[in-house]
């Protein structure tokens, strides 16, 4: 009898253990973009961005990341913010009976205007979740096409490119679309 009772509480033991057990639970940790996405390249003569959407369409998620990581792009080259930020205290009876009561609210508006010139998708990912398709893209923009871009706008405002034109920067942003300009050709872009 004694040995049906061991043999029952073991066979119990192993059922808690198997049940419990199950082996590792999946997709707990996994990563939703590859590495690249997590750490974006470094070089001097480009910006990068990466970005993730989700969407039951493969391309509608494909353009939303795209269009993500290019305001993102955008913002690296010019943002402008605006903050409002509200403090109120107000301490109300007397005494020990006092309370204070505190609010504080906190509103952030981000403003992004830029021409995107030479963009393009460096690397992308796709992959399906559930019911729908994650996409991942890393977005990158050849530094000097931003400087062209820019030259081209301060050209296009005659009297700013006149007082822009004299100064030492403008004169180096010229080079630096002149080495642009190199590059495009070595590499037959």
């Amino acid at each position: 009898m004694k040995g049906l009772y061991w043999t029952a509480g073991l066979l119990a033991a192993g059922l808690l253990v198997l049940s419990c057990g199950g082996g590792p639970p999946q997709g707990v940790g996994e990563a939703p973009c590859p590495e690249w996405f997590s750490n974006p390249p470094q070089d001097p003569d480009f910006l990068y961005a990466t970005a993730t959407a989700v969407s039951r369409d493969l391309q509608l998620a494909l353009n939303k990341a795209k269009t993500e990581a290019r305001a993102e792009l955008a913002s690296q080259l010019e943002v402008r913010m605006q903050g409002l930020r509200k403090k109120f205290d107000e301490e109300v009876g007397l005494g020990e009976d006092a309370q204070l009561l505190s609010m504080y609210t906190q509103a952030t508006k981000e403003v992004i205007s830029q021409v995107m010139v030479g963009s393009r998708i460096a690397k992308q990912y796709t992959k399906k979740e559930g019911t729908g398709w994650r996409a991942c893209v890393l977005m990158e923009l050849p530094i000097g096409a931003a400087n062209k871009a820019l030259v081209d706008r301060i050209k296009a405002n005659e009297q700013m490119y006149t007082r822009f034109r004299a100064s030492q920067t403008f004169k180096e942003l010229e080079e630096e679309v002149k080495k642009f300009e190199e590059y495009k050709k070595e590499h037959g872009m």
